[in-house]
């Protein structure tokens, strides 16, 4: 068995990939494996690979799938303690392996959270509200003290397994509810306050592209309420929830291209709100938010004009 399985999905990258590969190669722990998996690229992604020799490189080529689809392939492949996953364009400080696993082993925990920084035209640092051995059970507010990406999150690959905690296939956003599964499972949930991952953001990243599939993100919502339905504790963190990510989501559809699709948008989600979470307008979540952005995101005619008028 190794230590720590890293799942690599690669769908044309090849203006990042030895960055990110850079970073595996010389990670100074050993006993890892890299599982990379072509997902159909159509550039030079498939030569950059076999220009690296490392013995724990696991190479898979497959027809065009999707993210979601590739990483539950990954994890089927893994034989690590641990798993982590690791996007193309992004890569890891070299001795992210080693602390992690001592970290893991030491404490014995089920998932560790770290920090990381967003690469953008500068680094710029992401903390995550530092927090104890816990567990959601005992600590519901994690749930939005932790962030929902799957990049900056060490697993125990047992947690997964028996749980069957599977990436959704064919959804944007597809690891948003595997990391809510995995956060809602986990025994032991430890924070590590270190920046270990790089997150880069660039023109054609999923972070930035908004177009018709923004509506998947509403499925999530629903997916996650669904969770959670019969779990009452937990009802004031996930109202507060869906409203922070229907929120947000709404504000972002400045940046849609197409307007119709983000007036669109902005009419469904509060609908969605509105039957979800009848008194939306009086949730905690706007309670930090100054008084200007707070009527805007409350108004879904204020929203409209706001994405309509914006100018970057």
């Amino acid at each position: 068995m190794k230590d720590i399985s890293i799942i690599v999905p690669i769908y044309n990258a090849e203006k990042y990939l030895n960055k990110c590969l850079d970073s595996l190669v010389n990670q100074t722990k050993d006993n890892l494996e890299f599982i990379l998996i072509n997902d159909g690229s159509k550039d030079n992604c498939e030569q950059i690979i076999k220009t690296y020799k490392d013995k724990r490189i696991k190479y898979y080529k497959n027809e065009n799938q999707g993210i979601g689809k590739t990483r539950n392939f990954g994890i089927k492949k893994a034989t690590g303690k641990y798993l982590m996953f690791l996007d193309s364009d992004d890569y890891l400080e070299k001795d992210a392996c080693e602390k992690l696993f001592s970290t893991a082993e030491k404490e014995k925990a089920d998932l560790i959270v770290f920090d990381f920084y967003r690469v953008e035209k500068k680094l710029i640092p992401v903390i995550i509200k530092d927090f104890k051995m816990t567990s959601l059970n005992k600590n519901p507010n994690l749930l939005l003290d932790v962030n929902l990406g799957i990049s900056n999150k060490l697993f125990k690959t047992d947690l997964i397994i028996k749980n069957n905690i599977k990436f959704i296939e064919n959804l944007k956003y597809e690891d948003t509810t595997f990391v809510v599964q995995a956060l809602n499972k986990a025994e032991k949930i430890f924070k590590i306050n270190q920046f270990l991952h790089y997150y880069v953001i660039h023109s054609n990243s999923e972070t930035t592209i908004r177009d018709k599939r923004i509506f998947d993100i509403l499925k999530i919502v629903e997916m996650i309420r669904s969770y959670f339905k019969d779990k009452k504790y937990m009802t004031e963190t996930v109202n507060k929830l869906t409203v922070r990510i229907i929120t947000n989501y709404n504000i972002q559809q400045r940046n849609q291209k197409d307007k119709k699709i983000a007036m669109k948008f902005i009419d469904t989600s509060f609908k969605l709100l509105e039957k979800e979470v009848p008194d939306y307008k009086n949730n905690k979540y706007y309670e930090n938010r100054n008084i200007l952005k707070r009527t805007i995101e409350k108004s879904k005619i204020l929203t409209k004009i706001y994405c309509r008028l914006y100018k970057d």
